[in-house]
């Protein structure tokens, strides 16, 4: 596994668009965009609320996830930041994970309440933000939504949902109209795993982050355990690279904000994985 990028305080909310690599550094307020052909590093926007989940609508603008203001910020061509969605009328804690599905739709989870692990969280509701920044309640009583994916066909939303017990993936059914039904769980893991970024490859492959645990696994369609690398402290994950087999990870001692803002110990890793990304 390479380490690519040192010094970061909590990245976290990695995408591969565009040919870079694009992730948070949560606790240092602003957003990245790596190049991995020439190692180049670039801030590409300052996040007073903390940044958190990113994605992309279909004409290329970021979405950034804003933790503690729990507005959902959008990236105009010229660079400015404006508010595409307020989620204060569903989100109870700070924001989290989003995940933007190929019709511009973002899926954003939030922490729910403001407990330390192991305390179990306060379930918190899984808000949808249709393209032109209208907001709807989608999913209710999700237990930390830390990762989300979309699997190739469009059709199912997947959800790490990371303090719940035990730890699991929960699958949604996506309707037209970009609402959330047949909730089912697609795997459930044993006490030492809180499942937390996710990624998924072209054979619908979830790999999941399981930072307490140092290690990476990849579950299939049939929520069966396929491939284990061992990873230092992952969070967060995205397929990409020149042929979509560089997973890449991003690392953390801690999670703690003043700790994290004080050590800078958090790093973007990679590691070549057998089946590439799907499609964007």
């Amino acid at each position: 596994m390479d380490t690519l990028v040192e010094g970061l305080t909590f990245p976290d909310g990695a995408r591969w668009h565009d040919r870079h690599l694009w992730f948070s550094d949560t606790h240092a307020g602003e957003v990245l965009a790596y190049d991995p052909l020439t190692g180049a590093l670039n801030s590409v926007a300052e996040v007073p609320g903390r940044p958190a989940g990113l994605g992309f609508l279909p004409d290329g603008r970021l979405l950034i996830a804003s933790t503690r203001d729990l507005l959902v910020l959008r990236r105009e061509p010229d660079g400015a930041l404006v508010v595409h969605a307020d989620l204060s009328g569903i989100a109870t804690w700070y924001l989290n994970e989003m995940c933007v599905d190929r019709f511009g739709r973002a899926y954003v989870g939030n922490v729910g309440d403001g407990s330390d692990p192991p305390r179990p969280p306060r379930p918190a509701d899984l808000a949808m933000i249709e393209p032109d920044g209208t907001v709807h309640d989608v999913a209710t009583s999700m237990v930390l939504a830390g990762g989300m994916v979309v699997t190739s066909d469009g059709s199912t939303l997947i959800v790490a949902e990371s303090r719940s017990t035990p730890g699991r993936l929960t699958g949604f059914t996506i309707e037209p109209d970009g609402g959330l039904e047949q909730r089912r769980v697609i795997a459930e893991f044993d006490a030492s795993v809180h499942p937390d970024g996710l990624a998924i490859d072209a054979e619908d492959g979830v790999w999941v982050a399981s930072p307490f645990g140092d290690e990476i696994f990849r579950v299939d369609a049939e929520g069966a355990i396929t491939d284990r690398l061992s990873a230092p402290h992952p969070y967060s994950l995205a397929l990409g690279g020149p042929d979509g087999r560089d997973l890449f990870v991003c690392t953390a001692e801690t999670w703690v904000p003043e700790e994290a803002e004080r050590d800078r110990a958090g790093a973007v890793r990679r590691v070549r994985v057998r089946v590439p990304a799907a499609q964007e």
